[in-house]
């Protein structure tokens, strides 16, 4: 199949990057110095297991004229918007359309905005981001890729991606990825929320790497109040997250190197636009509609921006 992944960071350039291995036919969109330093050199990798440097297809948008198969949306919720208009341009009703981005519920919402096209929705579960241009820094093992059709999907469009989703699971496999083809894309991407937003929100709010959210004490304690407000809230909506979320998602804390920290907390610290509103004031606004307290969000959203959870 012919894969298109639409940005080359942390998340799309390792998806991509893995599948160019694995000699899958892959284009990456990029811009910038990180787009020059893979057309000159390829794309390089730092991991656990060793350095490589991958061979890829690279270009800008404008650039790219072909129709693929399989797109993955690796940008962040704040650009989605404005790659509405390319993905209409190069999408078929065949094309698969599989977003992997932080904010909960972004399959739904760019579906209602494609022509064409099927759009799933998914999460990802990585520790990556650019070290530097043309340089991808994965500082953890975990590299597991969640997604499917949403409960609304209707059938005969869900008869006609599951065989897409198929061969792009055995892609990945192929690659070194493990993919998870859900039953239940809106609890599994909920479940993804409910580590990464907390981990966003807490380590953001303290000003600290992971090994301070690791240890014993008040940030952990934190972090596992966010977590709860999350579990709370998804039982309102329906979505209801595993009765030991607290525990999964304290593993996967745990797991993670001590130095890492969230890319929301990394965009904060190099002054760059964030997805603090999808992360934080989201779930304030959503505890609201659903008359769920949400007191730690509160705080933190008050911290960063005290009218923001109310007036957006």
């Amino acid at each position: 199949m012919n894969y298109l992944v639409i940005g080359a960071g942390g998340t799309g350039g390792a998806i991509g990057g893995y599948l160019s291995r694995a000699g899958k036919e892959v284009t990456l969109i990029a811009r910038g110095a990180h787009l020059e330093a893979m057309q000159k050199k390829g794309l390089h990798f730092e991991t656990p297991d060793g350095a490589f440097t991958v061979p890829v297809n690279a270009c800008t948008a404008e650039e790219y004229h072909e129709t693929p198969d399989v797109v993955f949306v690796c940008v962040k919720g704040y650009s989605l918007e404005g790659i509405v208009p390319f993905l209409n341009r190069i999408c078929q009703k065949n094309t698969v359309v599989i977003p992997i981005l932080n904010i909960y519920g972004t399959g739904g919402r760019l579906q209602g905005q494609m022509e064409k096209a099927m759009v799933t929705d998914g999460c990802i579960y990585i520790a990556s981001e650019i070290k530097e241009p043309g340089t991808i820094l994965l500082s953890g093992s975990i590299f597991r890729v969640v997604f499917g059709p949403r409960q609304d999907t209707p059938r005969p469009v869900k008869d006609a991606m599951l065989p897409v989703l198929s061969a792009v699971c055995d892609d990945l496999k192929d690659a070194g990825i493990l993919p998870v083809l859900s039953d239940s894309i809106e609890r599994d991407a909920l479940q993804k929320f409910s580590f990464v937003s907390p981990m966003a929100a807490a380590g953001a709010y303290y000003n600290v790497q992971a090994f301070a959210l690791q240890a014993k004490g008040q940030m952990r304690s934190t972090f596992l109040s966010l977590v709860r407000e999350i579990k709370a809230l998804s039982d309102a909506m329906g979505v209801s997250l595993p009765e030991d979320i607290e525990a999964v998602n304290l593993k996967i804390l745990d797991d993670l190197a001590p130095t890492a920290t969230a890319s929301m907390q990394r965009d904060l610290r190099d002054g760059k636009p964030t997805e603090m509103d999808g992360l934080i004031f989201e779930v304030v606004r959503l505890g609201k509609r659903y008359h769920v307290p949400t007191p730690v969000y509160e705080m933190v959203a008050e911290k960063f921006a005290p009218d923001a959870a109310v007036n957006h």
